[in-house]
């Protein structure tokens, strides 16, 4: 079962990811914000990590500075999931690492079929 580490400030969207890759048999976990992710990471290794870009705390591009420090998480594939969509945005967060970027709003069918092609 594949483990997913999803990262938004957002209750709904929140409710509506754990729901939707639930259903296709990933374990979900939620955290609101980055701080929240660097908990989980020292006990857990997700395969994929959803990250927003605007969450209090610590941002996502913060998160996944981090994240990419840490050789534990070398396989783990990392997507940011954000309303900021202007180019220089997509950009910087791929040039930093991001295995992909889906700007909200979004199509859960898209993300899910996005995430799947990163393992094949």
């Amino acid at each position: 079962m594949k483990k997913i580490l999803i990262a938004d400030d957002e209750h709904k969207i929140l409710m509506s990811l754990e729901y939707s890759f639930r259903k296709i048999g990933y374990e979900v976990y939620i955290a609101r914000d980055g701080t929240e992710v660097l908990e989980f990471l020292k006990t857990l290794t997700p395969d994929v990590i959803l990250l927003d870009i605007m969450m209090p705390n610590l941002d996502g591009y913060s998160t996944l500075e981090e994240i990419k420090k840490n050789e534990a998480l070398n396989n783990t594939k990392v997507l940011f999931l954000s309303a900021k969509n202007n180019p220089k945005d997509i950009e910087k967060g791929l040039e930093m690492g991001a295995d992909a970027y889906i700007t909200k709003p979004y199509s859960i069918k898209k993300l899910i079929q996005q995430i799947e092609e990163l393992f094949e």
